[in-house]
């Protein structure tokens, strides 16, 4: 409790006083009982209860998060030019009084919430796009008062600059800058865009009045519900035409894989028909080889060749007696005929 409040205390109490000790002398008198010294203490509490109510008109103590505003009877505008700084201050009894205001931070909200903002109920402000969009929007604009402008701000708007400066101010500009952007641009690409501009603006604006914005807060866009019923149709849509996509994706990398595997099993059969045939080359070069290295063999060595004829007619005859004169049971191969080798 600061000392002119106390001071004030002191006042109503003394009144109370002044009231009591004039009703006890009133009592005494009706009754006939001795009233001496009651004058002079009623006197006493009386000029006490002047005294304390005078002194305490006079004393103003502001908190440092006041500024005030000197209403004067002897001033030539009726008000003082300066306003008041914070701490225990003077001013003339009953012929000058002080107007307190708050220069701390200070929050106006538009909400479509009932309860969020300073206007029970529905409070957002309604807005429409480049595009003939309908949307709503909730903001904050935290601001406080100009120090340097608290007696303008008195002399203009008194206690009333948040609902009668603030709020319409702020929904105009908002409303304004939507009107610049299409609806998928206020809620996405351009809504930062939007928001510096609305910021800027506000500004400058309550500058002039003597606010200062601290920040402005875009909270929430809402749509109409029509609006809201087509953005999820058409995100729906979307849904359906990149599921569709997805699946066309996947048939084609099915396609690729089973291409994939099929030029595998060709390349294989091709490289499986090469190998055969190289087999085969290499096979009939050696078999060419062998055959004219038998042939070489025989050339120098025709008795062999008749060798190798008795010894394959059958494994167990071993001798074999034949008349001078028999011919052979099996003709011999003419072993003087030349064998013809391969090229």
């Amino acid at each position: 409790m600061n000392i002119a409040s106390l001071l004030q205390g002191v006042a109503s109490v003394s009144w109370l006083a002044v009231v009591g000790v004039l009703a006890l002398l009133i009592v005494r008198a009706s009754r006939q009982q001795g009233t001496k010294g009651f004058g002079s203490l009623l006197i006493g509490v009386l000029v006490l209860a002047i005294l304390m109510t005078t002194v305490g008109a006079g004393l103003v103590f502001l908190q440092p998060e006041e500024r005030g505003v000197v209403i004067s009877a002897f001033a030539p505008k009726g008000y003082r030019e300066q306003a008041l700084q914070p701490g225990l201050r003077w001013v003339i009894p009953f012929a000058e009084t002080v107007v307190k205001y708050p220069i701390s931070k200070q929050t106006y909200t538009m909400s479509i919430a009932p309860s969020e903002g300073q206007i029970f109920g529905d409070d957002s402000v309604t807005a429409r796009t480049q595009d003939g969009q309908e949307i709503f929007v909730d903001a904050s604009v935290i601001f406080a008062v100009n120090p340097a402008n608290v007696i303008d701000i008195h002399i203009a708007w008194q206690d009333r600059y948040d609902v009668d400066l603030v709020r319409p101010v702020s929904r105009g500009i908002i409303r304004d800058a939507v009107s610049q952007y299409r609806v998928e641009e206020v809620v996405s690409s351009k809504r930062f865009d939007m928001t510096k501009q609305i910021r800027a603006n506000l500004e400058k604006k309550l500058a002039d009045n003597g606010l200062l914005l601290i920040d402005f807060v875009l909270r929430n866009i809402t749509f109409s519900d029509e609006y809201a019923n087509s953005v999820e149709q058409k995100q729906i849509a979307e849904q359906q035409a990149l599921q569709a996509k997805f699946v066309v994706e996947s048939k084609k990398q099915e396609a690729e894989q089973a291409r994939q595997v099929a030029q595998g099993k060709a390349d294989a059969v091709v490289i499986a028909s090469k190998g055969d045939a190289e087999a085969r080359l290499i096979q009939a070069d050696a078999e060419a080889k062998a055959l004219k290295l038998i042939a070489d063999v025989v050339k120098n060595n025709p008795a062999l060749l008749q060798y190798e004829y008795i010894s394959q007619l059958s494994p167990n005859i071993q001798v074999m007696l034949l008349p001078n004169n028999a011919p052979f049971i099996l003709p011999l191969p003419n072993t003087n005929s030349p064998l013809t080798t391969p090229q």
